[in-house]
């Protein structure tokens, strides 16, 4: 008889595969549209610089004219002390956050809207930014480092620059214990035993007289856990022919009806 896999363990959702919530900070996202912001500017004062366990970037804390104080994603060198600008009329200058058709082309870009209002949900890790591309009537395109070409509203708002800790990736872990609370902060496994390695009653792939499949690593979406491994609900398989097609998704648009 075999036992559960490591696919339908995690499905359970215990606190063994579940990231520590009570170490987050807060939400990251934009102060809701004002008035002010919509027509003017609102300037915001960065108060404090700080790190959140299970995230690359480090955060800011900015204190505006109003009194609101807000967590957001840095941009590369900010400080303690600098000022920022939110809205329609704000300059292009690194940190500033103004919607996309007040972005000029080829400024890089991150923590941006997919819908306006939203708060930001593209490019918030550490060192990434975007690409704004060509502007339209009713919507801006935006390069994303994926290769992808998002169709954007122009009202969606972007930070100018680049997110802070660009650096992170370019640190070795050298020890494996290191790398494994960076991994359980994101509640997930630092190592990973090859389903080829296994008996046959620990995975679909297990067992055999030398380590290989023996079946096709492509499944279905609609797979049981105890199915589910390998490629699931793979588009392509095998190695890429060719140069590599830039995908073209439109986003929220519904909203313009």
């Amino acid at each position: 008889m075999g036992k559960k896999i490591l696919v339908q363990r995690k499905g359970r959702g215990t606190s063994q595969f579940r990231a520590a919530g009570h170490k987050r900070r807060g939400p990251v996202k934009y102060r809701k549209i004002s008035p002010e912001e919509k027509n003017d500017i609102i300037i915001g004062e960065v108060i404090e610089l700080m790190h959140e366990p299970g995230r690359g970037a480090p955060l800011a804390v900015v204190k505006f004219e109003d009194g609101l104080q807000k967590l957001i994603l840095p941009s590369e060198a900010m400080s303690i002390g600098d000022k920022l600008e939110y809205g329609a009329k704000a300059e292009i200058r690194q940190g500033n956050v103004l919607p996309l058709s007040q972005i000029p082309p080829r400024t890089p870009v991150f923590n941006i809207e997919r819908s306006p209002g939203d708060g930001g949900k593209l490019v918030r890790t550490s060192g990434g930014s975007a690409i704004v591309g060509t502007h339209r009537e009713d919507v801006v395109q935006v390069d994303l480092p994926s290769g992808e070409i998002r169709v954007l509203l122009k009202e969606c708002r972007a930070t100018v620059g680049i997110v802070a800790g660009s650096g992170r990736t370019k640190m070795p872990f050298v020890k494996a214990g290191t790398r494994h609370h960076q991994r359980k902060a994101k509640g997930k496994r630092s190592i990973r035993v090859r389903g080829v390695a296994m008996n046959a009653v620990s995975h679909p792939f297990g067992g055999g007289a030398h380590q290989s499949p023996g079946k096709a690593s492509t499944t279905s979406r609609d797979a049981p856990p105890g199915r589910k491994i390998g490629l699931i609900a793979a588009s392509r398989t095998g190695p890429k022919k060719g140069r590599r097609r830039r995908r073209v998704i439109r986003t929220d648009l519904s909203s313009k009806k």
